[in-house]
């Protein structure tokens, strides 16, 4: 007897082990860890609207219209500002370069554009600019032109851009077009070529160190030299 009533409890508790194992996990319970998906690509995750900021080197050419001076030019681009929706953003462009010349000229070449750039594909934009842009102790290798400097009791505006004077300080309006092209490689960076096409209007100051004797006021001269040209860059552009 027991025996019996032994041999009846191991069976209850080998059924009650079996009923538990193949009962359904509870809610709380930890199940089987699955890895998930990810839930975009990072093409798509660079059409989301946030901050962008891009730095690029620049190679072109600026040419002088109307007799004004050109050159090479060698540089870098900033680009920040902001992806407004999956087809617009509105940047702001700054550009530094170095313009070198035999027989045109020679100096530091700045500009400042606000940029409404419209995203034609993913990897395609086209932006269109406006601001200002300039020119720092830019000289060339030509003599100078008349009125000289020391014959002037007054300040003096040349009729034209020809001849050119041998040196400009000044700034100007200025207009670009620029189209880019993007290659994604990560969620957070891209590669960019960009080609761009410039036209600037320059006021060019030449300070003769004489004041006006009855104002004391300084005496310039100045002329403006109208400008356009192209660059060709290649940088990184970070969100």
């Amino acid at each position: 007897m027991p025996g019996r009533v032994i041999r009846t409890i191991a069976i209850v508790a080998l059924l009650g082990t079996a009923a538990r194992a193949d009962a359904p996990a509870k809610s709380g319970d930890d199940g089987e860890v699955k890895l998930s998906l990810p839930t975009e690509s990072d093409r798509a995750a660079w059409t989301r609207p946030g901050f962008r900021l891009g730095l690029a080197f620049a190679y072109g050419e600026i040419v002088g219209l109307h007799g004004a001076p050109g050159g090479r030019e060698l540089g870098v681009d900033l680009h920040a500002g902001l992806r407004l929706d999956e087809d617009w953003s509105l940047l702001l462009s700054f550009d530094y370069a170095r313009v070198s010349s035999s027989h045109g000229i020679s100096g530091l070449r700045f500009a400042g554009t606000l940029d409404p750039t419209w995203h034609i594909t993913r990897a395609l934009s086209l932006a269109v600019g406006l601001g200002f842009g300039g020119f720092v102790n830019a000289r060339t290798n030509a003599a100078d032109v008349d009125p000289l400097p020391g014959t002037l009791d007054s300040s003096y505006n040349f009729p034209g851009a020809s001849p050119a004077m041998p040196l400009c300080d000044g700034s100007g309006i200025l207009g670009v077009v620029r189209g880019e092209y993007a290659w994604v490689i990560g969620p957070r960076g891209a590669f960019d070529i960009d080609l761009e096409v410039i036209g600037q209007y320059t006021q060019c100051v030449d300070p003769t160190g004489r004041t006006e004797p009855d104002t004391a006021q300084p005496i310039v001269r100045t002329q403006y030299w109208p400008l356009t040209g192209g660059t060709l860059s290649a940088g990184f552009t970070w969100r």
